[in-house]
């Protein structure tokens, strides 16, 4: 099952990436890029996620739909 996750990236003033969530706590993650970032966040949740499940709690979060929310940023 996937699961939809919303994530906040901020850029820190050393020029590193900081990704956290408000939708599953304690997933934070850093990288020299945005991709590298993300990527990262996802294995962090997944060993967030694996975590609670085997304590047997899962968080509530929705799966995933036909539909995504994103955001492109274009140079003008």
């Amino acid at each position: 099952m996937e699961l939809a996750i919303r994530v906040q990236i901020e850029e820190l003033p050393e020029g590193l990436f900081l990704a956290t969530s408000d939708e599953l706590p304690g997933l934070v993650a850093q990288g020299r890029t945005v991709a590298e970032t993300l990527e990262i966040a996802r294995d962090v949740a997944r060993k967030l996620i694996e975590a609670r499940s085997e304590r047997g709690g899962t968080p509530n979060l929705p799966p995933t739909c036909k539909r995504r929310d994103c955001t492109i940023v274009v140079a003008a």
